[in-house]
C-alpha cells in the first residue's frame, strides 16, 4: 500500500499569522457519531453545525471547502517529548554531528515528519554545554523560526551537570540558553553527582525566568522522586517528568505512594510507549493506569526518533495512543487524550475541542471510530491555526480476485506486458 510522504500544504506560509480567510470542513464525523460541518476563521473554530447547514451562501461566504466525508475529526495531537538535536541521526555512520546546519536540517525534518502525523505543537529537548555549547540550541531555534506558521516548536535547554565546580559552567550556560530563547528549562538530574542539587538549580532558574520545568528521570529511586515532587510542588507554570519507566518496577505500595505525591505536587508525567530515549535496558513504560488513577496528568510522547538511542521510530502520536490502548489497557478515548488534550496541557497550550470558540488545531483521519483510527490511520489532514498545513494520502488496492469482486473492494488495474 503506497503511502505518500506528508508535505506542507501549498497554501501554507511561514509568516506565523493565522489565515484571515475562512475554511469550511464539510461532512466530518465526530467521535460522538455526529456528521458535521465546521467553519474556521481567524485561527479558531467559528461554528459547528449539522452537515450542510453551514454551506449557505456558496463558496464566497464559506471560503475554501475541504471535503471530509469518511474522515474522523479530532483535536490535533501535540508532541511533548522530542529530541530535535539528535533526531534522524542513526544512519550517519559515526558520532552525531552538532554542526549547526546539520542540527537545523534534522530538527526541521523531524518536526515536519511529526506535523504530517498530526502534531501541530512540539517540545524539543536540546543539550547545552559540553562540546556543542549553545550551537545546537541556536540551530533548533532557527528551525523553529523557519517552521512558524506550520507548527509550534518550543525548546528545552538540557545541561549535563549543574552542581559543584564542574556544574558552574552548565548553570551559566542554562541561564544563557533561556536568554537565547529556550522557553523551558530541564535536564537529567540522574546523571549529576548531586541529583537533588541539580533539581534545585533547575527550579531556581525556572523561578527566575518564569519558565516551565521538564526533567528526564527513569524514576529508579522512589525516594529521590519523592523529594523531587516535594521540591516541585506548586511551581508555576508547571513541572513535567519523563519517561519514569522504572516507576512500575517497584513494589506496588511504593509506586502508589509515589504516584499520590506526584499528583499532590501537580507534576505531569510524559510516558514514552514507542521506545523511550535511553538504552534498551531502560525501555519500560511508566505505569500509566496507576498514575491516572492517582490523579496524575499523563501525556505520551515519542522520545528518540531514529538516533543512537533508538534506530527506528515514526514519531507518530497515534502510534503512541495505539500502544497505550493495546498494551497498557487504556480505552481509546483515554489513550488519545494522552497525545492530545493532556499533551497540550503539558505544553501549556489552550484546550482544543471541536466546538465553536476553540483553537482551530485539528486532525482529520480516515475512519469512522477512534479505535479504528488508532489501528490504521494512514490518510490524514492536519489543520494548524485554521489552515490545512499537511496532507498524507494512502490508497489500498487489491489485484483481481473473486473476493475483491464479491466484496466490492478497490481493484488494481491489470498492466499488460510491453
Amino acid at each position: 500500500m503506497p503511502d505518500s510522504q506528508p508535505q506542507p500544504h501549498p497554501s501554507s506560509s511561514s509568516s506565523g499569522a493565522s489565515d484571515t480567510t475562512s475554511l469550511l470542513l464539510c461532512g466530518a464525523q465526530l467521535t460522538d457519531g455526529r456528521t458535521v460541518d465546521v467553519r474556521l476563521g481567524g485561527g479558531r473554530i467559528e461554528a459547528v453545525g449539522t452537515a450542510g447547514s453551514l454551506a449557505a451562501g456558496g463558496t464566497r461566504a464559506c471560503g475554501t471547502r475541504v471535503d471530509l466525508s469518511g474522515y474522523l475529526l479530532l483535536p490535533a495531537p501535540a508532541e511533548p517529548h522530542a529530541h530535535g538535536d539528535t533526531a534522524l541521526s542513526a544512519d550517519t555512520g559515526g558520532p552525531v554531528s552538532y554542526d549547526p546546519q546539520d542540527v537545523q536540517r534534522r530538527a526541521t525534518e523531524a518536526a515536519l515528519l511529526q506535523l504530517g502525523h498530526g502534531a501541530t505543537a512540539l517540545r524539543a529537548h536540546v543539550r547545552v554545554g559540553d562540546v556543542q555549547g549553545l550551537g545546537a540550541l541556536a540551530a533548533v531555534l532557527q528551525a523553529r523560526r523557519s517552521l512558524r506558521g506550520l507548527t509550534e516548536l518550543t525548546a528545552v535547554a538540557m545541561p549535563r551537570l549543574l552542581t559543584g565546580v564542574a556544574g558552574a559552567e552548565g548553570l551559566a550556560m542554562l541561564r544563557d540558553a533561556v536568554k537565547m530563547g529556550a522557553s523551558v528549562v530541564g535536564g537529567c538530574p540522574d546523571l549529576d553527582p548531586d541529583p537533588t542539587g541539580y533539581v534545585q538549580a533547575v527550579l531556581d532558574v525556572a523561578s527566575e525566568h518564569g519558565c516551565p520545568v521538564d526533567l528526564h528521570t527513569d524514576a529508579g529511586d522512589p525516594a529521590r522522586l519523592s523529594r523531587l515532587a516535594a521540591m516541585a510542588g506548586g511551581l508555576r507554570p508547571g513541572v513535567t517528568l519523563s519517561p519514569c519507566g522504572s516507576l512500575g518496577r517497584h513494589p506496588s505500595e511504593i509506586t502508589s505512594r509515589t504516584a499520590d505525591q506526584l499528583a499532590a505536587a501537580g507534576v505531569t508525567v510524559v510516558c514514552l510507549p514507542q521506545g523511550g530515549c535511553g538504552g534498551v535496558e531502560r525501555r519500560a513504560t511508566a505505569p500509566v493506569r496507576l498514575l491516572r488513577a492517582a490523579g496524575v496528568r499523563v501525556a505520551a510522547g515519542s522520545g528518540a526518533l531514529r538516533d543512537v538511542s533508538n534506530p527506528v521510530g515514526r514519531g507518530d502520536p497515534l502510534e503512541a495512543a495505539y500502544l497505550l490502548a493495546s498494551r497498557h489497557g487504556l480505552r481509546p478515548e483515554e489513550a488519545y487524550d494522552a497525545v492530545s488534550m493532556s499533551a497540550r496541557a503539558a505544553l501549556g497550550l489552550p484546550e482544543v475541542r471541536v466546538e465553536a470558540g476553540f483553537p482551530a488545531e485539528l486532525l482529520a483521519v480516515r475512519g469512522e471510530r477512534l479505535a479504528g483510527a488508532l489501528s490504521l490511520a494512514y490518510s490524514r489532514i492536519v489543520v494548524h491555526r485554521g489552515r490545512v498545513v499537511a496532507r498524507t494520502s494512502a490508497v489500498r488496492e487489491f489485484c483481481d480476485s473473486a473476493a475483491a469482486v464479491e466484496l466490492g473492494l478497490p481493484r488494481q488495474g491489470r498492466v499488460e506486458p510491453s
